[in-house]
């Protein structure tokens, strides 16, 4: 293997809605792993690799906390979309506490700019 082509990639936890459409929610967190990976990032969606062997419905508390302790492994936090679930809330939150960078996106992988910091 040529180690001359691998570079230093960060974790990005992809936090987005599941529940709902559950089909088209994956399909669309798919695109936001894609988008980390050509952003130069390693994407990790626990509601992707998850629901392969969990039930949302009788799993959910645990699922929850394998989340956070995924999360706990990144360096970054980016959310998708207008639309947080409380799962996703939870995550924003935990991220917040550990002081992660957190950046959001819309739902076509643009980024979303916060001014919360902005005085007047």
């Amino acid at each position: 293997m040529d180690n001359s082509k691998h570079r230093f990639m960060p974790v990005v936890f992809i936090s987005s809605p599941y529940a709902g459409d559950i089909e088209g929610n994956v399909r669309k967190a798919r695109c936001y792993c894609r988008f980390a990976l050509e952003s130069g990032y390693i994407p990790i969606a626990p509601h992707l690799f998850l629901p392969q062997f969990m039930d949302e419905k009788t799993e959910r508390r645990e699922a929850m906390f394998m989340n956070l302790v995924l999360l706990s492994k990144c360096s970054e936090f980016w959310y998708f979309g207008d639309d947080i679930t409380s799962g996703m809330d939870i995550e924003r939150e935990r991220a917040q506490k550990r002081r992660m960078t957190i950046r959001h996106f819309s739902e076509t992988c643009q980024e979303v700019p916060h001014f919360e910091n902005l005085s007047r």
